[in-house]
């Protein structure tokens, strides 16, 4: 077995700080992203549209690839985006309007 010397382990303690940290600020974006979704659930029931729109979800996944950089590739944000947007479906069609609580999650004040 390889050992690591210090300054190795110091890069990888290092760069798996900037990981932790970009994972808190992506469950943030995230949430803020679910929070819109709630919002835009209670405007298409008030509506009376229907929750899966699938040119819409077609077109958020075309403008996701359209402003990649790398280094996922096309498929790999593809597969991102549409679990992202079929988690928040998920959320769009909950007809709970009780608060959340963004640690607990939703309705748990019960």
């Amino acid at each position: 077995m390889v050992s690591i010397n210090q300054k190795s382990e110091g890069e990888l303690d290092a760069l798996r700080s900037r990981i932790d940290e970009l994972d808190r600020m992506l469950v943030e974006v995230l949430s803020e992203r679910a929070y819109c979704a709630l919002e835009i659930g209670k405007v298409k029931r008030s509506s009376g549209l229907a929750v899966h729109q699938p040119g819409r979800e077609e077109r958020v996944v075309q403008h996701a690839k359209s402003i990649n950089k790398g280094p996922f590739d096309s498929e790999a944000l593809e597969r991102l985006f549409r679990r992202i947007i079929d988690e928040t479906r998920g959320l769009e069609g909950t007809d709970d309007d009780r608060p959340i609580d963004p640690k607990k999650g939703r309705g748990s004040e019960r």
